[in-house]
This record gives C-alpha cells, structure tokens and sequence, in this order.
C-alpha cells in the first residue's frame, strides 16, 4: 500500500497538497482555520477511499489498523511534541446505535495515547455531511458539539489532537475546533487519515 501513500507536501494549515517548498497554502494565508495544524496522511482517492468508506459504513474494523497506522506516520512526519490529549470526533447517540461504533474512536484509540472518548459530545444529531452542499455544511454542524459539562476544564491550557477519517470542507473540525478554544485550549490540532482534494476547474 506504501505505494499509494507517497509523503506529499501538505499546507500545514488545512492538509490540502501544496507545491514543494511552500508551508501553507493561499487561502490558509489570507483566512487561517481556527486550529494550530492539520496532518491528513493520504488523498481521498484510491484506495484509501474504500476503505475509509468499507470502515466506516460495512462495519470493516479490521481497516482501522491499517488505517491509524498511515495516520501515526503522517504525523510522526511532521515532527510535532505529542499533545497532551488526543479526541475523536464524537457521533450522535442515534448514529452511535445505528452503525454500533464510532469509527473516529476506532482510529483515535490505536493512533497513540492520551485518547479520551468521552470529553468531546456531540449534542445535536444532524444530517450528514455526505448529503449537504459545501455552503450548507457550516451551518449544519453550528451548535453540535460541546464538551462533557463536568469536564469543562480539562481541556484548559491542554494541546489537542482531534482525529477523524476524513476532511473535505473542514466544517465539522472547525466547529469542535472553536469548542475547544471556548474552553481555554492552548492549541488545537486536526489530524485525519484522508483529505479529500479541492475541486478542480
């Protein structure tokens, strides 16, 4: 599979590919994410793609490991000190019940430690993403995550990771982002295994 992974440079704001000697894409420049980092291991593209797709949908557990194992490479690529909290992000309790795993757990709990499940809730079940145009994508995740209300100051003065399977407008990781730094969070970093490329023409 190394052959379909090849180390690509990535803006280190949003993970997208960037042309060699560059540190952060165009757009990065003129209106930064609100997170530190992003670390994407591979494009959303073959054949990364299906098995992102078998993991999360047919319930292919098998994959995580192959998958969180791209990610702790990409990330170990990019020399960063480890966080001091790594967190998935969190499903809503009918989606939970529906697939039976969260496979943004799955990843987060074999990308290394300190991997905590439950700080980071979702508390509004939404539409998927899959489904909702671009513009409409920020509005549809607005309001629903929150942390564990009895563990409002874990995450003040704390570097942290959160991990997810993939990255296409960023809407769902800037909104937990924003979370996080509500909450006092020294630095937030994304990292996901695929990072689906920009539109082209």
């Amino acid at each position: 599979m190394q052959r379909f992974a090849p180390v690509v440079p990535r803006c280190r704001s949003c993970a997208l590919p960037v042309p060699a000697g560059a540190s952060t894409c165009g757009r990065c420049l003129v209106s930064p994410p609100p997170f530190d980092h992003a670390v994407a291991a591979v494009d959303y593209a073959f054949p990364w793609d299906r098995l992102v797709l078998a993991l999360k949908f047919r319930g292919a557990l098998d994959l995580a490991g192959t998958l969180a194992h791209r990610l702790r490479h990409a990330v170990a690529h990019v020399g960063a000190p480890p966080p001091d909290l790594v967190v998935p992000v969190p499903l809503g309790p009918h989606r939970l019940r529906e697939r039976g795993f969260n496979q943004a757990w799955e990843l987060t709990r074999r990308v290394g430690p300190p991997a905590d499940a439950r700080l980071l809730l979702r508390v509004k079940d939404t539409p998927h993403q899959l489904a909702l145009p671009e513009a409409k994508r920020a509005a549809n995740v607005r309001g629903a995550f929150a942390l564990d209300p009895r563990r409002r100051t874990a995450v003040n003065g704390r570097h942290v990771a959160v991990v997810d399977d993939v990255m296409t407008t960023g809407a769902t990781l800037h909104e937990i982002a924003g979370v996080l730094r509500a909450a006092g969070a020294a630095s937030v970093r994304v990292w996901v295994v695929a990072r689906t490329p920009r539109p082209t023409g």
